[in-house]
C-alpha cells in the first residue's frame, strides 16, 4: 500500500471507530418521581419526560402515584434497590405529610450511594416534619431531606410571574450560556438557610401587589454524603407552563448533565449525550 492508501486508510478507520464510538453511548436511565399535590403532574411528568427525550440521549421512565394530596406515597419506593438501574432521578413529588423516616431514609440512602437527583419545586417542600420553620440542624432527624436539597425552604409567595437572574459572578458549566428570563406564572420559594455544600446559581424575585420586592435564591447544586453526590435543584415549576417553557429546558437539560458529570467545564455536553435530530 502506497503513502496515499495508507493516509486513507487511517482516516477512514478513525472516522469509523469514531462513529462506532459515538453510536455505542447508552442513553440515559432517568427515573421521574412525579405526582402528590397542588400540581398537574398528570400533564408535568409527560411534559418533562418529553422535554429531557427531546434533547438528550435518555430514556425516562416515570413512576406515579395516585394520590392528589401531601400523603403521596409511591410505589417505587417500597424496595430498597428502587434506584438500581437508574443515571437519575427527577424529583417533581409534592408529599409535604408523609413524615415517616424509615421511608424518607429509603429514598436517601440511594443518594448517599451516588445516584445523583434532580429536584424540582415542590421537592423542596416534601418529607418535613418537626419545626422545619425553623432552620434545621445538620444531622437532626428532620434535617435528613433538606441535607439532600442544600437548602432549607418552608414557603412561598403569591403565584406571580418570577424573574430568574443567573449569577454573572459564578463561574458554572450549568448557567454559562443561559441567559436572564421571566416565568409564566409561578411561585417563588423562600430560603430558611443555604448550606454550605450548596452552590447558589439563580435568584428569583417578585414584585408583589403593593410595590416590594421579594427575592430568594431558586437555582443551586448541592454535593452531598460521603460520596459528594451530585445534587441540582430549581424551585421554579410550579405550573405546567413554566416546566413547558423553552428557558426552563434548558436549565433542566444542564441541570442532568451537569448530575450525571457530562458536562464540560465550558458548558458542554459530552460527546453522544445530545439528542440525534
Amino acid at each position: 500500500m502506497n503513502r496515499l492508501g495508507k493516509t486513507l486508510f487511517f482516516a477512514a478507520l478513525g472516522l469509523f471507530t469514531s462513529l462506532s464510538t459515538s453510536a455505542e453511548v447508552a442513553p440515559l436511565k432517568i427515573l421521574l418521581i412525579n405526582g402528590g399535590c397542588c400540581h398537574d403532574y398528570d400533564l408535568q411528568g409527560p411534559v418533562i419526560k418529553g422535554v429531557v427525550e427531546e434533547r438528550l440521549n435518555a430514556v425516562v421512565t416515570i413512576a406515579s402515584s395516585p394520590s392528589k394530596k401531601t400523603d403521596a406515597r409511591f410505589d417505587v419506593y417500597k424496595n430498597d434497590d428502587w434506584a438500581d438501574g437508574y443515571d437519575l432521578i427527577i424529583h417533581n413529588e409534592c408529599s409535604a405529610n408523609v413524615t415517616d423516616p424509615e421511608y424518607v431514609n429509603r429514598i436517601l440512602e440511594a443518594h448517599r450511594s451516588g445516584v445523583p437527583a434532580v429536584n424540582i419545586h415542590c421537592a423542596m417542600h416534601s418529607y418535613r416534619w418537626g419545626k422545619f420553620k425553623e432552620p434545621v440542624t445538620l444531622g437532626e432527624d428532620n434535617a435528613h431531606w433538606f441535607e439532600m436539597i442544600g437548602v432549607q425552604s418552608s414557603g412561598h409567595g403569591p403565584k406571580f410571574p418570577v424573574k430568574v437572574t443567573y449569577h454573572q459572578d459564578v463561574d458554572h458549566p450549568i448557567t454559562k450560556d443561559l441567559k436572564d428570563w421571566v416565568t409564566p406564572t409561578g411561585e417563588l420559594y423562600n430560603n430558611i438557610q443555604i448550606f454550605d455544600s450548596a452552590i447558589a446559581l439563580a435568584t428569583g424575585s417578585q414584585t408583589l401587589k403593593d410595590g416590594r420586592v421579594a427575592e430568594a435564591v431558586i437555582v443551586w447544586t448541592n454535593l452531598y454524603g460521603p460520596n459528594k453526590t451530585r445534587i441540582f435543584s430549581a424551585s421554579i415549576g410550579h405550573s405546567s407552563e413554566e416546566v413547558a417553557d423553552d428557558n426552563f429546558a434548558d436549565l433542566l437539560v444542564q441541570g442532568i448533565l451537569w448530575s450525571v458529570n457530562k458536562l464540560d467545564d465550558g458548558g458542554k455536553a459530552a460527546e453522544g449525550f445530545l439528542a440525534k435530530h
